[in-house]
This record gives structure tokens, C-alpha cells and sequence, in this order.
């Protein structure tokens, strides 16, 4: 592993030292706002209160925490703290808290915590945790995913990444509860969401009394036989950051079942992930976050296998991250965004294309946290 980013290292310096020198400019810029994409360059604001409860609004602050734990500069300290006071506004409405509170708080606040030992982060932190709790159907057995009418079984991927909240509310408190609420949905995600060949279904409906599979739905992807591949990268990294959480190799074994799957298509598009990869030949639709996404957990794997395995994983890794930043990247540090071509989900209508290569904030995160990964830094947000 270490061999490869030996050989690598002057082009992750060089585009390292461009993404730090832009970043402390955008954070500057972007201070007052919870970006989510970014028109002619400059970055929305989906701070207001009928967006501040919106499931990526913790990517910012999670990234400005990344950045700031790497170089120290005031700059991203100031900014992401700023960043938390503006998401805690999504605290006054109930109604809108979700299964999405990991992606929300475990990035700012939690991450706030363990980098400078914030008591109140701390506090936010576990009323976030304790809420995606109490999304546990205890007779079926997993957490829930919306808070619409009719979705009271419906369980996503995406959770995989949220339950690092609880891993670390556990932890925190010395109360296995989190934990095995946790995994208990995690093996419910193995069971039912990750395929025998490693794709991966997005929605799955239970039923709320036994847990049993009622109905898979496309979701994001093109439909339920598909296999989307942020949702495929949500499996990637969720698995192993469940093993590195608890040692179990279940799940070890779901995130390598799961990188060979992703690994293997992507190879096909010069390691530009398809937005789908059972979407039809044409139009060609991408999504370079489930790419960054997926890198990641790649070079978490690498440290979890053989070295001679590890390798694999590596070059994977290294490979993704540079198709992505020689095709997708804007480093021009007037333009407030950094990783385009992301895409929202697979478009069945003109009014879909407005989602479909665009900027999303969580490419930018992702971009910032495997080049971390890349330079040795071995602080695990998750």
C-alpha cells in the first residue's frame, strides 16, 4: 500500500496543496452558508428553515473539520464551527430529524468533539445519536429510514453510513445499547440490501412486525433490478467502517464482496463510476461521488486484509481519485465548488436532469478525505 503512494506522492501533494489554498478561500466565502451544489460556480445556501433539515447539510462542516485537523489553519476551525450553529437550527423542528442525523451531526459536531473536546458538540452529538435510535423497529429489527405516511418499513443502503453515530455514542457513554442496535441493522442491511453478487438494493419494504422483505424499489437507481452505485458505495464504506467498529467479519466480508462488484464495473468507464451500473448504454449518465465515496472505503480495506490484497484496494483507490480529478475537478480557486458530474439519481424526466452532473457538496467531503487518507492522516470521522 505504502509502495503506491510513495509513487503517487507528488501528484496527492500537488493536488492537496490546490484544494487547501482553494478551500480557505471558499470558506471565506461560503461562511454564512450550508452549501449543497453551486449555480455558475458559486455555492447555494440551504441554511434557511425550510432546508436546514436537508440529509447533506453536515458534509460542509465535516469537511471544513477534515481540513482543519490536517493543517491546523484557524480559518476552517472558525468556519465549521460557525457551520454547527447553523445546522443545530434543524434541532427546533422534530419532525424533520431523519435517518440522515449521522451524515448531519457525526461529521460536525461529533467531529468537533473528538478533534478539540467541545462539551456541548459532545451533547449535540448523543441527541442525535439517541434520536437515530429511536428509529429502531425493535420487532423487525432495523432502523427506519423517512417520516412519510406509508414508509413505516422502509429501510435504505445509505444507513450503513449513519450507524457510525451510534458506534461512537456507545463508545462515549459505555452503553453496548447503541452498538447493538447498530448491528442488528447492519445485519439486516447484509441480509437484504447487498446481493449475492455484491450489487446492492437501495429501498427494501418490511414488514413492521417480522422484518420479513415485502418489496424492493429502484430508488435512486434505475429500478429494483438495478444497482446504483452511490448506494453500492454506501455498502462499501458502511461495511468496513461497521468492522473497524466492531470486528465483525461479516461485515468485513460485505465491504470486499462489494468493492469487487464496484471495482469490476468500473473498470469498464476508466474508473469513472456510471450513475447506475445496470442503466442502459445510452445516454451515459456518471456519478463521480460514488466514486470519491467508494475510494475511501477502499483504502480502509487495504488496511484490513494482506498486504498482497491491500495493494488491490490501493491502486483501486488511487486510480478513482485520479480519474476523478483530471474529469471532474475545478480547481480554479474563484469557483466556490471542487469535484462536478455528481448526480442526485438516475433521471426519468426532463424535470430529473436538473440533479444529473452537477456539483454536490458530499463529492467535495469525500475528494478531501481520501487525499487525507492518501497522506497518512488516520483520523477516522466515521
Amino acid at each position: 500500500m505504502q509502495t503506491l503512494i510513495n509513487e503517487n506522492k507528488t501528484w496527492i501533494d500537488d493536488l492537496w496543496q490546490k484544494i487547501d489554498n482553494k478551500l480557505s478561500m471558499v470558506a471565506k466565502r461560503s461562511y454564512e452558508k450550508l452549501p449543497y451544489s453551486a449555480q455558475n460556480g458559486i455555492h447555494d445556501d440551504y441554511s434557511s428553515p425550510d432546508k436546514v433539515s436537508w440529509w447533506t447539510n453536515g458534509f460542509w462542516g465535516g469537511m471544513l473539520w477534515l481540513m482543519y485537523k490536517e493543517t491546523g489553519k484557524e480559518i476552517y476551525k472558525s468556519a465549521a464551527e460557525h457551520s454547527g450553529e447553523l445546522l443545530d437550527y434543524a434541532l427546533d423542528n422534530y419532525d424533520g430529524l431523519h435517518h440522515d442525523v449521522g451524515f448531519m451531526w457525526h461529521l460536525t459536531a461529533g467531529a468537533d468533539y473528538r478533534i478539540t473536546g467541545n462539551k456541548k458538540a459532545r451533547n449535540t452529538n448523543l441527541f442525535a445519536a439517541a434520536t437515530l435510535a429511536s428509529r429502531y423497529n425493535i420487532e423487525g429489527g432495523f432502523i427506519r429510514a423517512w417520516n412519510d405516511e406509508g414508509s413505516e418499513g422502509w429501510t435504505i443502503i445509505d444507513c450503513l453510513m449513519n450507524i457510525p453515530l451510534l458506534y461512537w455514542a456507545s463508545k462515549e457513554l459505555e452503553d453496548d445499547r447503541f452498538t447493538k442496535i447498530a448491528m442488528k441493522h447492519a445485519d439486516m442491511a447484509l441480509r437484504d440490501h447487498i446481493r449475492a453478487d455484491g450489487s446492492v438494493n437501495h429501498i427494501v419494504e418490511h414488514d413492521t412486525k417480522t422484518g420479513d422483505v415485502i418489496k424492493i424499489y429502484g430508488g435512486q437507481g434505475y429500478d429494483e433490478n438495478s444497482c446504483w452505485s452511490r448506494g453500492l458505495a454506501w455498502a462499501v464504506y458502511g461495511s468496513i467502517i461497521s468492522y473497524k467498529h466492531t470486528g465483525k467479519k461479516d461485515y468485513l466480508d460485505a465491504a470486499i464482496k462489494t468493492a469487487n462488484y464496484f471495482i469490476a464495473n468500473c473498470i469498464q468507464t476508466e474508473y469513472l463510476p456510471l450513475l447506475d451500473f445496470r442503466q442502459p448504454k445510452e445516454p451515459l449518465y456518471y456519478d463521480s461521488t460514488a466514486g470519491l465515496c467508494t475510494a475511501c472505503g477502499l483504502l480502509e480495506i487495504s488496511k484490513c486484509v494482506s498486504e498482497q490484497e491491500g495493494k488491490m484496494y490501493t491502486d483501486a483507490a488511487i486510480k478513482i481519485i485520479r480519474a476523478t480529478a483530471e474529469k471532474c475537478c475545478n480547481l480554479d480557486e474563484d469557483v466556490d465548488y471542487i469535484v462536478g458530474m455528481g448526480s442526485e439519481r438516475y433521471p426519468f424526466k426532463d424535470a430529473d436532469m436538473k440533479g444529473i452532473h452537477i456539483p454536490i457538496i458530499y463529492g467535495d467531503f469525500f475528494m478531501v478525505e481520501a487525499l487525507l487518507k492518501l497522506r497518512g492522516n488516520d483520523f477516522l470521522i466515521w
